[in-house]
This record gives C-alpha cells, structure tokens and sequence, in this order.
C-alpha cells in the first residue's frame, strides 16, 4: 500500500516560462525590484524563444499593471482578509487570474498550469488552496466579475478598480482634466504594453540606421525609431550609438536644447540613468557646446559616464550644485518625481506611491530648481521637467517657481516643439498625455534669467 501511494506521486513540473514570471513578479512586489531592470536582463540571459519571451512579458507586466483590478475579483473568493493569506498565494493567484482574463490561455491550462507552479514554489497544501481559489474564479467571466463594479455611482471608485489604478491617481487624473471619459482614456492608455522606441545620437547613429533594423520612424522626434523586439538585440544598442527613450523624453531633450541653442555650457542637473543626457550631450558635441552632467547615485552616474562621451559626471547632491563654483548658461533639471507618467512601461509605480510621497517629493523639487537657478548665468536658460502629470509636480510647482524667483521670466514652449504636436501646451508649457500622443506624459516649462 505505501510503495503504491509512493507511485502515485509527482513531482511538480512547472514550465520554465511562469516559474521565472513568478520570481520577477515576486522580486518586484515583494522586495522593491523594477520589473523594468529585472525582465529584459532575465530575459536577454533567457535560452527561452522569441514567443516564450513574449509570454512571460506579459505575464509578468501584465499582472502588475492589472493587479488591483485580479485583487478586487480575488477578494471575492478568498475565506479571509489579503493580509492574512501567504504572499506567495496571493502573487500565484494575481498571475493565475491574469492568464484566465487578460491572455489567450485556456482556462484548464491557466487553472493547471498556475496549479503546478505552486505546488513547486509553495507546496503541496497551498497549491491545493490556490486550485480552490482559481477554480471559484474561473467559474464566472471577467464581464460577470465587474458587473457591479459598473454600478457604483462614484466615478472615482468605479474607474479605480475597472481599469487598476489607485484612488489617488484617478483623482489627481480628473483635477487636470475636468473630464472623467478623458480620465478613462488615460487610464485605459496606461495599460496598454508601449512598444520599445529606440533613438539614434547625433553623430553615432541616425534615424536611417535605426529604419534599417526593422524600426518604424517616431511620429514627432526626428531621432526615435519604434522597434517590435528587443533593443538588446541590435548593435547599435549594444555597441551604445543609440539608446532605449521614450519619444516624449526626446521631445524635453530636444525642446531644451533648441531653447538653449545660444548658450555655450550646458548642465543635467539629474542625470541619472542618462537618458536625456545622452540626447543633449551629443547634440552639444555636434554643435561645440560644453557639457556638464551631474547624478547623486554613483551608480546611476556610471550610466550617465556611459553615454555622454568626453564630457565631465559629477556625482553629488544636485542641491549643492552650488559647492562646484560654476555658472551654466542653460540648465535642465529633470526632477525626481512620482513617475505618473510612464505608468504603462512602469506598471509597479502606480502601486508603490502614495500622496504622502508627493509632499515630499514636491520639496526636494522646489529645492533642485533653487539650487539650479542659483547657477545659472544671467540671459540662461533653465528647463524644469518631470516625468508626471500630476498639478503638484508641474504647474504648480512652476508658479511656486516664478514666486520665488522674480529673476525669472517663463517662456513659451511652444516654438520648440515639433509642428503637428496638438494639444500639447497648455500655460505655455509642454503637457503631453499618454493617451493623446502615445508617449509617457512628459512635463517641460522653460524660464529665462534676466540679464
């Protein structure tokens, strides 16, 4: 009868694509991983196929971005409140029900599948709880799911759970916008996967050569390209002649650097990790401009060393830019902020802010502008940019800005930006919207010090 029960036994066989969705997800819920680091590096060391990858990209993206909405649905089915369920459970059952809903898998499959990948990770008694689990939920439909979620009068709490964003996020979205079917587009764009867009460095690459891998020309940068694949995988990527950057960051670095075009040196205030420096810093070398970029991690500064050439990488408080004794007759300060902007290719972000990070956030803002206006020459050029549509961190820090600082005058962006670029600019600077121009929502408003 043992040796039977024994020959009854199988050790569990998860397939390798979940098992490393599983520790990517895992890393970035549970000990502050960036899924946006952590997936192209597991997957480029991968031996997995081009569709095996695609997979676990959505798995892993897909799930993250779409985990309050499988939350919601779970916390109809569990016996007891999430936090007192194993996280190893709940993280298994977010990427179970993400497969049955979100992704072209059968049901038996998500269900047995999800099922095998627990019993490996967890063991046998707590795959057995997520089997129970999934199998109530794959029992309904998604549309019979949210049924009465489309009946809550409020659109905030509505919306929050129909599309997966935080409260906070969906009111900060209607503030700006005063409209919430404009609130629903935006919130709609960010779950959608943005596909990778490289751009070429002025004289290390041009468009034209990433056209020639299989790239589609960005609608409005003169330098950025679309790639369906990983960029990884190109030699120009590889071999740093081009770089991975939204088309809306392009559009900052190019905006500040036609703003600046009279100035002869140029500081990034914040550098890290380098991609608008990387832009600015050869355009600067294509046109004879002094270049300064200046990050307060060292190892976001080694990037930044990467992929600005010759030019000089502090590595410092940006709010002590001050101790190096230095003028700069134009300055960028792209600040650190709550990255509401790039939601869809950073779908963690939404999950991990909170408004008591935007109190402080909106200081150390306030803080880099000073310490950047401090340095820079009289007739300079200074350019505040975030990564963030949210009021604190744009327009109302530019009033706080020219309040604090009468030297200053804001300019127009509007001549800098590409022709074709509607709806971009409201109070004279750049605003762009995610689901309006299919780019991050990027920030820029550019100032002039009086001589």
């Amino acid at each position: 009868m043992v040796k039977a029960r024994r020959n009854t036994f199988n050790s569990p066989k998860p397939d390798a694509p979940r098992l490393l969705a599983y520790d990517i997800f895992s890393e970035v819920n549970r000990r502050g991983g960036y899924s946006n680091l952590l997936l192209p590096q597991a997957l480029t060391s991968s031996s997995f196929e081009q569709r095996d990858k695609g997979f676990v990209t959505e798995l892993v993206y897909g799930t993250l971005r779409m985990q309050g909405r499988h939350d919601y649905i779970l916390s109809r089915v569990f016996d007891r409140p999430f936090q007192e369920v194993d996280e190893g459970i709940v993280d298994i059952c977010r990427l179970g029900v993400h497969q049955l809903f979100e992704m072209r898998v059968a049901t038996h499959a998500a269900v047995s599948a999800t099922v095998e990948l627990a019993r490996k990770v967890l063991g046998e008694s707590k795959a057995s709880f997520v089997n129970a689990i999934l199998r109530k939920v794959s029992v309904k439909t998604l549309e019979e799911w949210l049924a009465p979620v489309l009946q809550v009068s409020d659109p905030v709490s509505r919306l929050s759970i129909q599309f997966s964003h935080p409260e906070w996020i969906v009111s900060a979205y209607f503030d700006l916008l005063k409209d919430f079917t404009r609130v629903e587009s935006e919130l709609s764009a960010n779950n959608v996967p943005a596909m990778p867009t490289l751009v070429s460095w002025p004289g290390s690459s041009t468009q034209e050569d990433l056209l020639a891998q299989g790239a589609v020309a960005t609608v409005f940068s003169p330098y950025g390209a679309k790639f369906d694949g990983v960029p990884g995988s190109l030699d120009v990527i590889r071999h740093r002649k081009a770089g991975v950057q939204d088309e809306g960051s392009q559009l900052v670095a190019i905006a500040f650097s036609q703003a600046a075009s009279s100035a002869h040196s140029i500081l990034d205030l914040c550098a890290g990790p380098g991609g608008k420096a990387a832009l600015i810093s050869h355009l600067c070398q294509e046109s004879g401009k002094d270049f300064t970029a200046n990050e307060v991690s060292e190892v976001r500064a080694q990037l930044v060393k990467k992929v600005v050439g010759k030019f000089p990488v502090w590595v410092g408080d940006g709010r002590k830019i001050a101790s190096h004794s230095q003028t700069f007759d134009a300055i960028i300060a792209d600040v650190p902020c709550t990255g509401l902007g790039a939601l869809r290719r950073r779908p963690e972000v939404r999950w991990r802010r909170s408004l008591q990070d935007l109190r402080a956030l909106t200081e150390l803002q306030r803080e880099l502008a000073d310490a950047a206006i401090s340095v820079l020459s009289k007739n300079g050029i200074f350019a505040y940019a975030t990564c963030s549509p949210h009021f604190a961190e744009t327009f109302g820090q530019v009033k706080m800005i020219l309040k604090d600082h009468p030297e200053l005058e804001q300019i127009d962006v509007t001549p800098y930006l590409p022709v074709g670029l509607k709806g971009a600019v409201r109070d004279q600077c750049m605003a762009l919207w995610t689901s309006v121009h299919d780019t991050d929502s990027m920030f820029l408003a550019l100032f002039k010090k009086s001589a």
